[in-house]
């Protein structure tokens, strides 16, 4: 947490699920650039997702204005993130979400979201609970056995489209539920036990997640007593 010392943002944070790498970078509460998207009563979130070119193998540029997939992850993200966030709390003014993959595995929307969960944490934005994610489908010869942290090989890249997938976020302290999506066709029962590990792999992630936040309320807390202590690398 708080990898970025730019004045600019407000909160920070780095995070890495295997060999995916996510930095989420949040400003705000900040003033809404056109008074159309001012909300009274509440705060309007906005979230950007883009990936470096040279986070994938094929290195291609993706613009995150154009690219489906990226405009469908953002949106996930944000009603994930409206969920958690306290958003009465912050009338007529805007938060802004930028996370930027930096090297994608596999599991990218659900290291996305728990980026982001910290760096807003990071920019002492008020939240209900942590969200917390984490990715789980089948493995095995007959595809009956859960996984939990899928990256690309567990995906099925080399299978097509038939791969279970299921990326899911929750609220572990509330045990809340808010996103799960899956586009394969599964019976409801092989559902209910993939969408199990899936909210397994997250209560171990909130574990991570909070250890993260204690230690960095430490690190402020020792700066602000005068305890903290500063590397030089020559």
């Amino acid at each position: 947490m708080g990898p970025l010392s730019d004045a600019s943002v407000a909160g920070s944070c780095l995070f890495h699920m295997g060999l995916t790498t996510a930095l989420a970078t949040v400003r705000g509460p900040i003033e809404c650039s056109r008074r159309s998207d001012e909300i009274v009563d509440r705060a309007c979130l906005e979230v950007n997702l883009r990936i470096a070119p040279f986070a994938t193998a094929d290195r291609r540029v993706v613009n995150p204005k154009s690219d489906k997939r990226l405009l469908e992850s953002s949106n996930l993200i944000k009603k994930a993130m409206e969920a958690a966030v306290l958003l009465n709390l912050y009338p007529r003014a805007k938060i802004d979400i930028d996370i930027l993959i930096i090297a994608d595995d596999g599991s990218r929307l659900c290291c996305a979201i728990n980026a982001a969960t910290l760096a807003l944490v990071d920019a002492g934005i008020g939240m209900k609970d942590l969200v917390c994610s984490c990715s789980a489908g089948l493995s095995g010869e007959n595809g009956d056995t859960e996984i939990v942290d899928i990256n690309r090989i567990e995906m099925g890249s080399h299978a097509g489209e038939s791969a279970v997938f299921l990326p899911c976020a929750t609220m572990p302290q509330r045990g809340t539920v808010v996103l799960a999506q899956c586009e394969s066709r599964l019976p409801l029962s092989i559902f209910e036990k993939v969408l199990a590990a899936a909210v397994e792999g997250c209560e171990a992630i909130f574990y991570v997640m909070q250890e993260s936040v204690r230690e960095r309320a430490n690190e402020l807390l020792a700066a602000r007593q005068g305890k903290a202590s500063i590397e030089l690398h020559a």
